[in-house]
């Protein structure tokens, strides 16, 4: 099972790399997503820049990343054990490590909080679905998209093992958790700043930026 591990692990990194924020931005606005809004690749900024259905076609492709590599191998090669279990944790964060440091934009990727939700969707259903209530809520009371991915994340470690997970899948979120913490930690400062803007003022900022924003959007798709 080592080859077919080492096979899946880089299968999941490279698939991870691909950056279907950039290129739906491409596609449906002939923008370059990494010099827009915050730069990211990621579901929330394509959101703000080109609308929620973009938002949501990025957050599903991203999530799908992370879901699809763990799915195969656990259907495909499934063996009771540890090494079952280290070899699912490793290929999912390969599909994580892929996404925040993808090999096609120079290893300057995305905060992988999507393509962490599709590995845990394969892992623990039931462990995501808690991190993605504890997310809407966190987001419904304080309107920071940041601190509600932040804390889903740090969450997701005490949610599988309330449902009873094996050890190496812990550690393996644990690791998750702690990159996408790390890839946040500029949100981290901010919010401890209490300079954090919220998602409803950062649409709001954007629209007074942008007052033709649909003619804008229109106008460069025929360029």
């Amino acid at each position: 099972m080592v080859f077919q591990t080492i096979l899946f692990a880089i299968a999941a990194y490279i698939i991870g790399s691909i950056p279907f924020g950039k290129i739906i931005a491409r596609y449906a606005a002939r923008i370059d997503i990494t010099k827009q809004g915050s730069g990211n690749i990621g579901a929330t900024n394509v959101a703000r820049k080109l609308g929620i259905k973009w938002g949501i076609i990025t957050l599903i492709l991203d999530l799908l990343k992370g879901f699809v590599p763990v799915l195969l191998f656990s259907l495909f090669f499934y063996q009771a054990g540890p090494a079952h279990e280290i070899a699912l944790a490793g290929i999912g964060i390969c599909a994580l490590l892929g996404h925040v440091f993808p090999i096609f934009l120079g290893f300057r990727g995305g905060k992988g909080v999507a393509t962490a939700l599709g590995v845990y969707l394969a892992l623990s259903p039931l462990s995501c679905l808690c991190s993605l209530v504890l997310f809407i809520i966190i987001v419904a009371i304080w309107n920071y998209i940041s601190l509600g991915s932040i804390l889903s994340a740090a969450a997701m470690p005490l949610f599988l093992v309330l449902f009873g997970k094996p050890q190496p899948l812990i550690i393996g979120s644990l690791i998750m958790a702690l990159l996408i913490c790390y890839k946040h930690k500029v949100n981290i400062q901010d919010l401890i700043r209490g300079e954090e803007r919220r998602w409803k003022d950062r649409k709001g900022k954007d629209r007074s930026n942008q007052p033709n924003s649909s003619s804008s959007l229109s106008n460069s798709s025929l360029e």
